[in-house]
């Protein structure tokens, strides 16, 4: 049997009489040995402009400085940041620790590297409002690195991107940046939690299975920050793989997941998958993967592309085109 989750945080000053309401917005805010990068998260919370918000702060077994980090954040914010310590379970374990314990009507994502620019809750709320049927919205965001350099950004509008978008999401045409995303709490007792099963794609996973129910809407905003981290460039590309098909069996046959659809996401991740090869310079590898992503879609220009460059800088290649020389 697993060891329980311990909160010990400022739950304690609400048993002791403090004057406590339910918040607006409870952020999901996982932590796994990142005390380096914690306080400027949690800076970039107090920043908010809109500040009627609670941090669920689950520390997901550290074995660094996470809770001497959060010792001072608790005696500054009271009740309005709850710290729960648990046996270290994965992401999706600890993000659904945090869904259990929260309250408010809105939940957002925060993980412990990520930063939010101080709009961003103020905005997310604000794609709400136009439309009961929403259930789940997202925005704009730009990819830094671990000094916090910001590597690029992306602030165009995706062709698929709100609305019933669940199709898309599935075929992997719309990208939803996990520490923009907001959903309603309710929507959870619908469609059930992160998928402790999953690995990975565990958030893709979430998104298709709220968007089979809500719209998803656009905060047409830069609201935050997502850090690159190490691991992330070092992930086993066919760990990956795995992780992907899995997903795209496992919804295989949901509405607007048929045929084709399943055909697109394949293409997709094996074109991925490609590109990743590439970069480890795998070539005869990324071939393979190419070509595979091509003979699924060959409707899509992309797949050719990808194949004819990795055909071209196979070894040999290069000096087998060029002109003999006198």
């Amino acid at each position: 049997m697993a060891t329980p989750a311990v909160a010990c945080s400022g739950a304690e000053q609400q048993a002791k009489g403090a004057i406590y309401t339910m918040p607006t917005v409870d952020i999901i805010t996982p932590a796994y040995n990142a005390a380096r990068f914690l306080p400027v998260a949690i800076d970039s919370v107090i920043a908010q402009t809109f500040q009627d918000w609670r941090i669920l702060l689950i520390d997901d077994g550290s074995t660094d400085d996470t809770e001497a980090v959060v010792a001072p954040y608790l005696d500054r914010l009271g009740p309005k940041l709850l710290y729960i310590k648990q046996p270290n379970a994965g992401l999706p374990a600890a993000r659904n620790a945090a869904i259990r314990a929260s309250t408010a009507e809105f939940l957002a994502l925060l993980d412990a590297d990520d930063i939010w620019l101080p709009s961003r809750l103020e905005e997310s709320l604000k794609s709400f409002q136009s439309d009961p049927e929403i259930g789940m919205s997202y925005g704009f965001v730009s990819r830094v690195d671990q000094n916090g350099t910001v590597i690029d950004t992306f602030t165009n509008a995706q062709k698929h991107g709100q609305g019933w978008i669940a199709p898309y999401i599935y075929m992997r045409m719309v990208d939803l940046p996990c520490p923009t995303i907001m959903f309603r709490r309710q929507c959870i007792d619908q469609v059930g939690f992160f998928d402790e099963t999953l690995r990975a794609t565990e958030d893709r996973d979430l998104w298709l299975r709220l968007a089979l129910k809500y719209k998803v809407a656009l905060a047409p905003h830069l609201i935050a920050h997502y850090r690159v981290s190490a691991a992330s460039m070092t992930t086993d590309p066919y760990r990956m793989l795995s992780a992907q098909l899995r997903f795209i069996e496992k919804h295989y046959g949901s509405p607007g997941c048929g045929w084709m659809a399943r055909r697109v996401a394949l293409a997709r991740i094996y074109k991925q998958l490609a590109e990743a090869l590439e970069a480890r310079r795998q070539r005869w590898g990324a071939l393979k993967s190419a070509m595979r992503a091509l003979l699924l879609n060959p409707l899509d220009a992309r797949n050719a592309r990808t194949a004819a460059s990795l055909l071209l800088r196979l070894p040999g290649r290069s000096r087998r085109s060029r002109p003999a020389t006198t």
